[in-house]
C-alpha cells in the first residue's frame, strides 16, 4: 500500500550566488532521487530552507529547471541558531511510494554531512 513519506536532505553552497545555490540544490535533488529510486511524478511537495546568509535565488528554481513543474514547492529561511552550519540548503521531500519509511535514504552532502552527527537528524 502506498503512503506519503518524507525524505530529508541537506547540502551547502560555496557562495551566496545564484549559480552556487542552484548547482548545490540540483546536486542534492538528483542524489536523493537516485538513492531512493523515485520519479518526479511520485513527489507531492518539496520544502526548501536556507540559512539567512543564502538569499541570491530561491532554491526551488533548481527543481523547476529539472522539470518538476507539477510539484508544489516552498522556500523559507531556517531559524538563525547561533553556531549553526552556514550557507546550508535543506530539503524535505514528500513522496508517494510503496516503500517502507525505513527504506528511504536521507542525503547529506558537502559540509552538511556533519548534521547527522549532531543529533538533529535520525540515524539510519
Amino acid at each position: 500500500m502506498a503512503g506519503c513519506w518524507a525524505i530529508r536532505g541537506a547540502t551547502t553552497a560555496e557562495a551566496n550566488t545564484k549559480e552556487s545555490i542552484l548547482s548545490s540544490t540540483k546536486e542534492l535533488l538528483q542524489t536523493i532521487v537516485k538513492e531512493n529510486r523515485i520519479e518526479a511524478s511520485q513527489i507531492a511537495a518539496v520544502w526548501f530552507t536556507t540559512t539567512s546568509d543564502l538569499n541570491a535565488v530561491f532554491p526551488a528554481l533548481a527543481a523547476r529547471q529539472m522539470g518538476w513543474m507539477n510539484v508544489a514547492l516552498l522556500c523559507a529561511h531556517e531559524m538563525a541558531v547561533p553556531g549553526s552550519l552556514p550557507q546550508c540548503i535543506r530539503v524535505l521531500i514528500l513522496v508517494n511510494t510503496d516503500k517502507n519509511p525505513k527504506e528511504l535514504k536521507y542525503v547529506y552532502l558537502k559540509e552538511a554531512v556533519g548534521l547527522r552527527t549532531h543529533g538533529l537528524e535520525p540515524q539510519s
